[in-house]
């Protein structure tokens, strides 16, 4: 699982079975303080939750757990978005 922001997301007129009637979204990986975010680390992700832009969230990043989430063994999922963040507390 890992933390991310959402920051678009994704338009199909046609996509594969399991997709539909889902919301893709575009997740930036949420990093510490002072290291800068790539672009080329953004990923897609299927909406669980009714995320929207600008929302903390957690994602399932890993196939068989995100295919458990949906409730779809053999989906071709890799990441779900399975919460939207309230806060975030950081203990130093």
């Amino acid at each position: 699982m890992i933390l991310g922001k959402v920051v678009g997301t994704i338009v199909t007129t046609i996509s594969h079975p399991h997709y539909k009637n889902r919301r893709l979204l575009v997740v930036q990986p949420l990093i510490m303080d002072g290291e800068m975010p790539a672009p080329e680390d953004d990923f897609i992700a299927l909406d669980n939750t009714q995320a929207g832009i600008g929302d903390t969230v957690l994602v399932n990043r890993e196939g068989n757990g995100a295919r458990q989430a949906l409730g779809i063994p053999d989906g071709c999922v890799i990441s779900v978005i399975v919460g939207v963040v309230d806060s975030v507390y950081l203990a130093e």
